[in-house]
């Protein structure tokens, strides 16, 4: 007798169902503070419980691989309403397991397929707000690595990236790259790196027509920022950005400034070996740029004994062909250079 009453096993769906409602009880609990204490601490544990249940469905278990279908169960209800906005709204009221686990679902949750489709894609081009709220999150040193998390899963679709990039959000990362706080603003620079090199053409794009502020701010802010790690990261980033075929346009401008060329100067006389080898591959860029303006010949010419000394010199910890044959070239490049005369 007794088995006939047991209760039948919860599907995905269902799960997303109870979490949904909560989500909706712990963003109204702090506005009604005449509930009960234990009750209140019940339906949060419940809550954490949930949360972690989603998460095993959608990474496995040491028991259990993932099962497609009820993947695709649990992320199709779970974008059906506006279950992602909760969470992240409520996502301070949780405990550090559950808003770990939390950041986990979220980030999943940007992978998953249903009938071929990303379906998060699509609930984030009808709610993109919320990546205002996510990028706000990094001002919150409590929350900004799991907003952070979260933030860098959701660019990966083009859409959201393109609204991030067209937005003033992404002037801040010029300052969160730069904050106190060692993770987070490393966090930011992961974050940072991701939105400008992922989506080839969206960045393609933005670069052409934000060249002028965006350089000047990457230089003044980044490249000649007093700390180490983050003009360490930067020059690798700007290496990145501008060796990409994607980028030639916006490369070739870059390489016919004086004062992008006096940074990399500088640049190239760091203490740090590191350094000075990402700083060497964008600079090959300026001796190798063809069409050079008479300005940018005659810095170089002036320059050209201690430049050459400077780059002879210049070696990676590790033997590399290539970058022996890059430096020969660009050794080549400067020693034939003959001075013009500014127009």
């Amino acid at each position: 007798m007794k088995g006939l009453f047991k209760s039948k096993p919860r599907t995905p769906a269902d799960l997303v169902r109870q979490t949904r409602d909560l989500l909706l009880y712990a963003d109204r609990s702090t506005s009604l503070p005449d509930l009960r204490e234990s009750k209140r601490e019940e339906k949060m544990a419940e809550l954490s419980r949930n949360i972690r249940d989603m998460k095993s469905i959608l990474y496995g278990n040491s028991e259990a691989e993932p099962v497609a279908e009820a993947c695709a169960q649990l992320t199709q209800e779970f974008f059906k309403e506006d279950t992602l906005r909760l969470l992240i709204t409520c996502l301070p009221k949780l405990n550090l397991e559950a808003r770990k686990d939390a950041t986990q679902v979220v980030a999943n949750l940007q992978r998953q397929q249903v009938n071929s489709r990303l379906i998060a894609s699509d609930y984030l081009e009808a709610n993109i707000d919320l990546m205002d709220v996510l990028i706000e999150g990094f001002e919150n040193t409590d929350m900004a690595l799991h907003y952070g998390a979260m933030f860098r899963e959701c660019i990966r679709h083009q859409i959201v990236a393109k609204y991030v990039l067209e937005s003033d959000h992404v002037k801040k990362f010029f300052d969160y790259i730069q904050l106190p706080n060692f993770d987070i603003a490393a966090d930011a620079a992961a974050t940072f790196k991701e939105l400008l090199t992922r989506h080839k053409s969206t960045v393609a794009e933005f670069l052409t027509k934000n060249e002028d502020w965006f350089f000047a701010d990457y230089n003044s802010k980044l490249l000649e920022s007093s700390n180490y790690i983050t003009r360490r990261q930067a020059i690798k980033l700007l290496g990145d950005i501008l060796l990409d075929r994607s980028n030639s346009a916006v490369m070739t401008k870059y390489v016919s400034s004086r004062d992008n060329l006096r940074i990399l100067m500088n640049l190239l006389r760091e203490s740090s070996k590191s350094i000075q080898i990402e700083a060497f591959h964008v600079f090959k860029l300026f001796a190798a740029n063809q069409n050079k303006p008479a300005d940018i010949v005659n810095i170089l010419v002036a320059n050209r004994s201690k430049l050459l000394r400077l780059l002879a010199d210049l070696k990676p910890d590790k033997e590399d062909e290539r970058f022996e044959a890059d430096k020969s070239q660009v050794l080549r490049e400067i020693a034939a250079l003959e001075p013009r005369d500014l127009a």
